[in-house]
Order: C-alpha cells, then structure tokens, then sequence
C-alpha cells in the first residue's frame, strides 16, 4: 500500500431512474450493506487519509449512510449534473487541500476491492501522473474504450464519440482514475465540453496529459470487480457474484458448504473453523458462528451469536439479539429473538423464545412460547439453569422460573416458580362416562328426523 496521502472522491450523485425506485440507486444493498458502502469500506481499506462523496440534490439518506460508515467524510452536491468532470470539480476543496494521490470511484460499483485500489496507488507512487483501472472484455458495447500506443494510453474514447475501429477495441474503462494531486486541478480545468452529450467528462483528463507529455498508465484489473449497476437485473448480477466470492472465502477457511450455491451471506458474517452450513440457509447481518457449530437446512440468522458445537435447525429462525451457548440444540419451527439460550439447553421444535434467558442444560419442550408483548411494552422471561418447561406451555412475562422448576405441559404460567418446585397451571380435567355415546346418537336421530 502507498504510504503517500490519499484523497478518495466517490461519486454517488446519480439518480438510478433504470432502477424504478424511491431508494437512491447507490442505497439498493449487496449482501446487506448498501452499494455506496461497498465502495466507501473499499476505499478506507486501501488507505484514503480523505473521502468526499459528491450526492446529488435530496440525496441527503445518501450523505447520512455514508457518515456513518465515514464520519469524518466531506459531502459535495452536484446540482447540475453536467458530466463526470464536473461531478469531481464539486470536491475542489478537498483536492485543493494537496493529497498526493486522487482516486475517483463510482458509488454503484460495489465489487471494487481495496487490493484493486491499491494497485492504483502504486502506480501513482511508481510515477504515473494518471492512472486508470481497466478491464478486457468480448462485450465491450456500452464502455469507454482504452485507447494505447505501445504500453502508452493516450486515450479514453466514449462510446458515443468512437470510430468504428476505436469500437473494437476490447480494453475497456472501468471509470476508476488516480491522479497525482499537484496535477489535478490543472488537469480538469481544461476538460471541454465538445462531445456527443455536451458533458465534461473525466475520461478526457487522459487525451489532455498524454498531450503535456505526463505519464498515463493502465491497470488491468478484472471486469467483475468493477462491474457498476444500472437496473435490477445488474443488482442482482452484482448479488450473484459477491455471494460467489463470499462462499469460496468461507471454504477457503475451513467452513463446510454442503451445498455452497444454496447458502447467502451478509457482508460481516463470520463463521469458525469447523462449521457446517446444510443447504438453503440464509445469514442477514450481524452474525457469528463459532467452530464447530451446525447449521441445519432452511435456517435464516440475523444479529445473531452462535457458540462452539451448537446445533441450529433445520428451519429454525434466529433473530438480533439471539446468543446460543455451546452445545445447545434449537430446533425446526424455533423463533429466537433477544434471548440468550445457554450451554447444552434445548428447544428442540415449535417454539417461540423472545426477550428471554435460559439456563444451561434446560428443556424447552415443543409449542412452549414466552409471552412477551402485551402490546405496549417488552417483558423478560427468565428460566433458571436444568429447567424443564413441559410442551405448549405459554409463560407469561415478566416471569421467573427457577433452577430445577418443572412446568407441566399445558401450563399457563403467570407467577415466578421457585426452584426445583412444579408448576401447573391449567383448567382441571373433567371425565363424562358414555356421553359420547350419546351424542352421537342423539346427533343421528336428529338427522333422520330432517
């Protein structure tokens, strides 16, 4: 990595009209985080000391996601949007503020790695005055073309502006540029206007260098990285391939993925050593799972913890706040939410488990539900440690039951149960010899009669 000062602009100010949303283009989420975050997390692991990003006019969701990944972030707004030259300009200030290396991104690539970026930067560290990240392609139809001499590129040539011959050229523009910064203001500041769109565009900061004799260098990179989106289908192109990433990542570190393409990840899921991922199993943000542990068919996590050998599913759903201790078993159709499940406790089917906490070694039997919400407020619901909760038992929080208690099945439990102590809560069973019997006779005479 360069270890000159790095300004990073990125630009976020299009209005994704192909995306047929009320969400600006660069929010729509890959593996739960936001395109823009993508780039700004990309940006800040290849060493930015500085990011601007330029929104356009409204865009103010867009300026609050971004400082919150970057607080110390500048935001710019494009109001006329005249081209990609004049997008960059918005950041004058921050350019003027002598970074040694400027490096343009686009908010809607999100597959842009922060190994990729740094290949730039030292090119720029190496003597380049201007860098572009390049890709080949036997579909270059909508690119700008790289244009070179020799190992010299001397061009960029929009697609629209291009001759024929210029068309075929396979070595296509990412949209990804570094300047060495003492140029770059001089550099754009001459960039015209006298294209097929009337727009300043950035690429001709190339033509323009090569002209004053400065060094302008490609970097090919790989064209899934940088591949930007435009419409739903490109979302979801982008989705496809950052899932594919992800899946190898995991196997790579010793996770096992019975069947890989089945299984989606958010952006931070981290997975131990050991761990065994069946098919069909979908990780939201925010979760952890720890060597050893198992993840059954049909699961979905979110927020979630879990410990070392501990068994989730099939078709269990794990939401933010659900912490599983080691070894514990929570089973098909179990709901956990906010409640910490301890070492080697079970519940094992048909359960619902919210702002809860469950000893170590207890049985939550099957259709047992911990009544939280009383439609105003959230109750916790504590259960001691070798608990044993008998099946469609409903406790009704706040509720405390102690270590060792017993619930007998069918209990509606209302009052703290003292240890080791039985608790049943239910209506009293009533017996009626023959009265079957007799309704189904009574029942028959009647339908003859009709």
């Amino acid at each position: 990595m360069s270890a000159r000062s790095c300004l990073m602009i990125v630009l976020a100010a299009g209005e994704g009209t192909r995306m047929r949303s009320e969400i600006p283009k660069v929010l729509h989420e890959i593996g739960g985080r936001s395109m823009v975050g993508h780039v700004v997390a990309a940006a800040r692991g290849a060493g930015a000391d500085q990011l601007a990003v330029v929104v356009g006019p409204g865009m103010g969701a867009v300026a609050e996601a971004v400082r919150k990944l970057a607080p110390g972030a500048s935001i710019f707004t494009q109001v006329e949007r005249r081209g990609t030259a004049h997008a960059v300009l918005m950041a004058r200030t921050a350019i003027e503020q002598g970074a040694a290396e400027v490096l343009v991104l686009f908010g809607d690539t999100p597959l842009v790695t922060p190994e990729t970026l740094d290949r730039v930067r030292c090119t720029l560290e190496a003597g380049a005055d201007v860098a572009v990240l390049g890709f080949r392609t036997e579909r270059p139809t909508g690119y700008g073309r790289l244009l070179t001499e020799g190992e010299r590129l001397v061009a960029i040539r929009e697609e629209k502006d291009a001759t024929p011959a210029e068309r075929a050229v396979t070595f296509c523009n990412s949209g990804i540029m570094g300047f060495r910064g003492a140029t770059m203001l001089a550099l754009l500041d001459a960039i015209g206007n006298a294209n097929a769109k009337g727009e300043f565009y950035l690429t001709d900061a190339v033509e323009l260098a090569a002209r004053r004799g400065l060094t302008v260098a490609a970097v090919e990179g790989d064209g899934r990285e940088v591949l930007g989106v435009n419409d739903r289908a490109q979302l979801a192109e982008c989705e496809r391939l950052f899932q594919e990433r992800r899946r190898r990542a995991a196997l790579a570190a010793g996770v096992t993925l019975i069947a890989p393409e089945t299984v989606f990840f958010a952006i931070d899921t981290a997975l131990g050593r050991d761990v065994v991922v069946e098919p069909n199993v979908v990780f939201g943000p925010g979760v952890v799972v720890e060597a050893g542990a198992r993840i059954r068919a049909f699961s979905h996590l979110q927020g979630a913890r879990v410990a070392e050998g501990a068994i989730i599913g099939p078709y269990a759903r794990l939401r933010p706040g659900a912490e599983i201790g080691r070894e514990a078993h929570i089973g098909n159709f179990v709901e956990v939410k906010n409640a910490v499940i301890g070492d080697g406790a079970k519940a094992n089917h048909l359960s619902y488990i919210g702002d809860a906490r469950v000893g170590a070694k207890t049985n939550i039997g099957a259709g047992t539900i911990t009544c939280n919400y009383d439609g105003y407020g959230k109750y916790k619901t504590e259960i001691g440690a070798g608990a044993f909760v008998g099946s469609n038992s409903s406790l009704v929080a706040p509720v405390r039951i102690g270590d060792g208690a017993y619930v007998g099945s069918g209990s509606v439990v209302t009052h703290d149960v003292p240890a080791d102590a039985l608790a049943v809560g239910r209506g009293r069973q009533e017996i009626r010899e023959g009265w079957a019997r007799a309704f189904r006779e009574r029942m028959k005479a009647e339908k003859a009669k009709g």
